[in-house]
């Protein structure tokens, strides 16, 4: 994946510096007008040159179309992940599992929010779990309780031993007033009435 984003970003930064180049030399008028129409009627006298321009350009849609194809069909790919069942071939989101560990670090009274982000290579599974914690947790242990917590789910819900790296990021750091005061949000409730009911006759 890093080769094709490489090869990507160096054709298409090539293409745009010289076109940006060529546009730049038009602007300040550093090659003169009658070599530039001499140039042109030259290239469209000569027949072979005509040629190798076409092929040329052919190529570079070629490539181009080439490129974006392999890189769309990377990431589409990256997306999943898919293992062989006996019955068959079985694709599992990564969306999907992120929502898995979301809902099992609601369980944890140490994380106040969790925002997984999983991605897949042929190395593994990377990842990369970004957490609000409390602050009367003890951070090392926490993450540490975390990391296992989520490589155990994952590698059980996936059925097989696939690699699995955990990165925790600590985003913030919240007092405990703030969990008290989203507890007293969840258990506000409406007052019930204490007025007369009046009742009309017809």
């Amino acid at each position: 994946m890093r080769l094709i984003e490489g090869l990507t970003l160096f054709f298409y930064t090539l293409v745009f510096f010289l076109v940006g180049g060529l546009f730049i030399v038009v602007a300040m008028n550093v090659i003169p007008l009658n070599y530039i129409i001499d140039t042109l009627n030259t290239l469209y006298a000569n027949t072979d040159v005509r040629l190798i321009l076409g092929i040329t350009g052919g190529l570079l849609i070629f490539i181009s179309l080439m490129v974006v194809q392999i890189t769309v069909g990377v990431i589409k790919k990256e997306k999943t992940i898919a293992f062989e069942n006996p019955d068959g071939r079985v694709t599992i989101s990564l969306t999907a599992i992120e929502d898995f560990i979301k809902r099992a670090m609601k369980n944890l009274p140490e994380i106040k929010e969790s925002r997984p982000s999983v991605r897949a290579s042929k190395r593994g599974i990377v990842i990369v779990n970004k957490v609000v914690l409390f602050s009367d947790v003890n951070i090392p242990e926490t993450t540490e309780k975390i990391q296992n917590i989520v490589k155990s789910r994952v590698q059980e819900m996936l059925g097989v031993e696939e690699t699995v790296e955990i990165q925790v990021n600590v985003t913030k750091i919240v007092h405990k007033e703030e969990r008290s005061k989203d507890i007293k949000k969840d258990d506000t409730k409406v007052p019930p009435y204490r007025g007369t009911i009046e009742y009309s006759s017809f």
